[in-house]
């Protein structure tokens, strides 16, 4: 098979997914003709599907491909092969599951680190008594008032997009829209919409609060996912690799681009994120302690497993969500009605593994901007970055240059 035709077949495959389950292709900037196809064809067996799969993992085996394209290929042919025995009915560890959806292997953190990341939480935020209620004050005295959420996320997005468009530039022609939504189990959600367009959702059924709106916007819009997408679009898309013009939940390119995501804030203004944050917020009439801020999100840094460890109580300890939820406010120390809005995430059938894109992929992306960089905000972590946004990376190939 010439790898055109390959090429077209791995996109056929992946949008066959949304038949499953809808929300299955995140994205898809693609051939029309072939999403049409696609929602014009009856509903795949599951199993069928599979097996085309694995015949489509040989041909690229086989293929002329690039090394680089090839490995992408085949890394998110075994996700989607899992996906469809998943499908199918097939039992599949959790474990394995998360293993073949992202390539990382995953286990139950230390409640020690968590103590002791209670310890430091304790001591930046002060006082005495329950650290639970002392941080759930916190957070209230945080909170954005909701008639002035939308003013923020402007500004903030205004800034934000401001400093990428100087170091990652991006066509004149894109946007991000932003919009509010409820009864969602997610925070924010980025939809790309193809020609350098996006709709970013921001769930107001959750609270929104002055210390991590800044790290949504640079998330899911500048220079997160949408930047992400521009940029791959406009390179590796608009260069021939027609496989960058599909998004597919649970495949290793979810983890690449919520660990770059994660990374975004800081990669794009640097450690003292807050103290340029305080500025912003004064200018709109807000107080916000910025270096306060940093100093609180240092110390619950060490809690960043807590829920990639519900997701493993759930799914593969067999724990119900009463236990689940305990375990949440206790050492994530969420309120309950945090800890449930987390159940809902977490047991949802399509997005049960997706924590692991943000605990495994802030991770392995953070040890491998930090290789050989010149600092947390220097030009060297910066170019980095940069290859996160234009390079069809994989969790393999970052392990590989780690490794060397």
């Amino acid at each position: 098979m010439d790898s055109e035709s390959l090429i077209t077949d791995y996109l056929r495959v992946g949008l066959a997914f949304d038949r499953l389950e809808e929300g299955f292709v995140d994205a898809f900037t693609g051939d029309p003709r072939l999403r049409a196809e696609s929602v014009n064809s009856p509903a795949p067996d599951p199993s069928e599907l599979a097996r085309r799969i694995r015949g489509l993992c040989a041909d690229v085996t086989a293929s002329d491909l690039p090394k680089q394209r090839r490995a992408f290929v085949a890394a998110h042919l075994d996700a989607m092969e899992c996906s469809a025995r998943r499908f199918a009915g097939e039992e599949i560890g959790f474990v394995d599951e998360v293993r073949h959806y992202f390539d990382v292997d995953i286990a139950l953190g230390d409640p020690e680190d968590y103590r002791r990341a209670h310890t430091a939480l304790s001591e930046v935020l002060g006082g005495s008594g329950d650290l639970a209620e002392r941080y759930a004050t916190h957070r209230a005295s945080d909170e954005i008032p909701g008639d002035r959420v939308a003013d923020c996320v402007a500004a903030f997005s205004s800034a934000l997009r401001e400093r990428v468009r100087a170091s990652h530039p991006l066509p004149d022609t894109e946007i991000v829209e932003f919009e509010v939504v409820t009864d969602k189990p997610w925070s924010g959600f980025n939809y790309y919409l193809g020609d350098f367009r996006s709709r970013v959702a921001i769930n107001v059924d959750l609270t929104q609060h002055m210390a991590s709106l800044p790290h949504l916007i640079a998330h899911e819009a500048y220079p997160g996912h949408h930047t992400e997408h521009c940029r791959k679009e406009e390179i590796l898309v608009a260069g021939g690799q027609r496989e960058q013009s599909i998004f597919l939940v649970n495949t290793p390119q979810c983890l690449m681009a919520e660990g770059l995501a994660d990374h975004a804030l800081q990669s794009a203004i640097g450690p003292d994120w807050g103290l340029w944050a305080q500025e912003i917020y004064a200018d709109l009439g807000l107080r916000f302690d910025g270096d306060r801020a940093q100093r609180i999100s240092r110390a619950t840094g060490g809690l960043l497993g807590v829920r990639q460890d519900a997701a493993l109580l759930l799914h593969d300890r067999g724990a119900d969500h009463d236990t689940v939820a305990e375990y949440l406010q206790t050492w994530l120390l969420a309120s309950q009605p945090r800890a449930r809005q987390m159940l809902r995430f977490l047991s949802s059938p399509l997005w049960r593994a997706y924590i692991t894109t943000y605990v495994e992929g802030y991770r392995l992306l953070g040890t491998w901007l930090d290789a050989d960089a010149d600092g947390p905000s220097g030009p060297g972590r910066s170019a980095r970055f940069g290859r996160l946004l234009d390079e069809p990376l994989t969790p393999a190939a970052l392990r590989a240059e780690l490794a060397q």
